[in-house]
């Protein structure tokens, strides 16, 4: 879990690098600024999916290689079943089940209009059962991780 948070702050930094772009050419394209998102809630959609693609494309590119830029730090190397490095298929795959960590918290948030507060209280609490229920995998893997065929393994160095 570590390794996640590190993970997330390192990502803070290509998310709001990535949002920036987005607003520029945003406001290039239409004129509107930022604030004017509650107006016209396409730019609000387009935001979420530019954000889903360079997620993805940060993750895919870095599993295929083997690591993260945080998976390196905590000498973590994710591997296919057999041991060898992952194909961009199987990290594609990987990046959509693991999404599954979100899915539920914010499906329910959307179903209810709940606030930030409880929405973060809703996925934190997801996470730890999502976490907890790796422990009953028979080899201690994340579901996502044995859905897309994949292990996580400690490197040496």
């Amino acid at each position: 879990m570590a390794c996640w948070l590190y993970e997330g702050m390192l990502l803070f930094g290509v998310m709001v690098s990535s949002g920036l772009v987005y607003f520029v050419a945003a406001y290039w394209a239409t004129g509107l600024a930022p604030g004017d998102m509650n107006v016209h809630p396409q730019l609000k959609s387009g935001l979420q999916a530019s954000s889903f693609l360079v997620l993805g494309l940060y993750f895919i590119w870095m599993w295929r290689r083997g690591q993260t830029l945080a998976m390196k730090t905590w000498r973590i190397q994710i591997v296919a079943t057999d041991g060898q490095k992952i194909s961009r298929k199987t990290a594609f795959k990987r990046y959509l089940t693991s999404w599954i960590w979100f899915l539920p918290p914010l499906a329910v948030s959307s179903a209810l209009g709940l606030p930030v507060v409880e929405l973060t209280v809703l996925t934190l609490g997801w996470v730890a059962v999502w976490a907890v229920l790796s422990r009953f995998h028979p080899q201690g893997q994340f579901w996502h991780d044995a859905i897309a065929g994949t292990r996580l393994i400690t490197t040496a160095t």
